[in-house]
């Protein structure tokens, strides 16, 4: 594939999570996606610029292997912590709620999402007594790759 050079990849997960990474399951085969593993799918795309969004228990695990001045990433807890919100029966996790179907809808600029939605988690956290999941954001500030250009 060939891509622009300011093209961006955007990448959203979700999924359990573990401090080792992410659980895959593909019908009896079950791995876990690694910080290290997903760092290298991503290399071999050869897009430049990625956006990175998952939303999985210690999901800050993948910040030291995928931030960097090229790259994104956004998490819905830290490396230490659960996040909360991902029964069965679930529509949504807390941080998918408040980024993507609350945040992101008010706000134009990533940035401005993300601090938002980590405003509505913590505040959910607290009412429901929960120990904070300290969502992140790490790396290159995409905004100016996201304008459209005639």
């Amino acid at each position: 594939m060939v891509s622009g050079a300011n093209d961006v990849r955007f990448l959203i997960l979700t999924s359990h999570g573990s401090p080792d990474g992410l659980a895959v399951v593909a019908g009896r085969r079950h791995e876990t996606l690694t910080p290290a593993h997903l760092a290298d799918m991503l290399n071999a795309t050869h897009v430049r610029y990625r956006a990175v969004v998952i939303s999985a228990c210690y999901s800050g695990v993948f910040i030291p292997r995928l931030a960097n001045p090229n790259s994104l990433v956004v998490t819905a807890v830290d490396a230490n912590h659960s996040s909360f919100g991902c029964e069965d029966r679930a529509k949504w996790t807390y941080f998918g709620d408040a980024f993507f179907n609350v945040a992101l809808r008010r706000t134009t600029r990533l940035k401005d999402a993300f601090t938002l939605a980590r405003a509505l988690v913590r505040q959910r956290e607290t009412r429901n007594g929960f120990v904070p999941s300290h969502p992140q954001m790490a790396g290159r500030e995409l905004e100016p790759l996201l304008i459209a250009r005639p």
